[in-house]
């Protein structure tokens, strides 16, 4: 993401423009959960409750503008991702 946000600054000189960063797949709140849990070893402990009025129920990015105009694309995996973030978190 950092890399893919250089990116983006880089380009600032071309005017503005609105990147969606990410995989392009799409990973529910209690997936990211599940493999925070698997891949960390700690317990999160959660509750399964009724969506908050205004709540969307799926949201999905198209990466390909960022692909295409910054030539740029994720490497980590999700699984990478909660690796490194609770790392970083611990530290």
């Amino acid at each position: 993401m950092a890399k893919g946000h250089v990116k983006a600054i880089e380009k600032l000189n071309d005017g503005v423009n609105i990147y969606n960063l990410g995989t392009g797949k799409g990973t529910s709140v209690l997936e990211l959960v599940h493999v925070f849990i698997d891949v960390n070893a700690v317990d999160v402990p959660y509750e399964i409750v009724e969506r908050r009025p205004g709540d969307i129920e799926t949201c999905y990015a198209d990466v390909s503008k960022a692909k295409k105009e910054l030539e740029w694309e994720a490497k980590l995996t999700i699984k990478e991702m909660v690796r490194d973030a609770w790392k970083f978190e611990r530290n």
